[in-house]
């Protein structure tokens, strides 16, 4: 199972420890986003993540 190290470190040369912070970033946004996943279908986990709401205004 592609990962972390695989998709990213491996393939990676930091030179400096804002550089490394901001494509970690970028990667992990993009993972959590974006990327399909095998487990939910082949979606991206933010379209599970979304719980549609009620239009209809509640009253307290």
């Amino acid at each position: 199972m592609p990962g972390f190290r695989d998709e990213l470190l491996n393939g990676e040369m930091f030179y400096t420890l804002r550089e490394a912070q901001i494509l970690i970033e970028q990667w992990r946004i993009h993972y959590s986003t974006v990327r399909p996943h095998s487990a939910l279908g082949y979606r991206p986990p933010v379209l599970e993540s979304v719980v549609p709401m009620d239009p209809r205004p509640t009253m307290h």
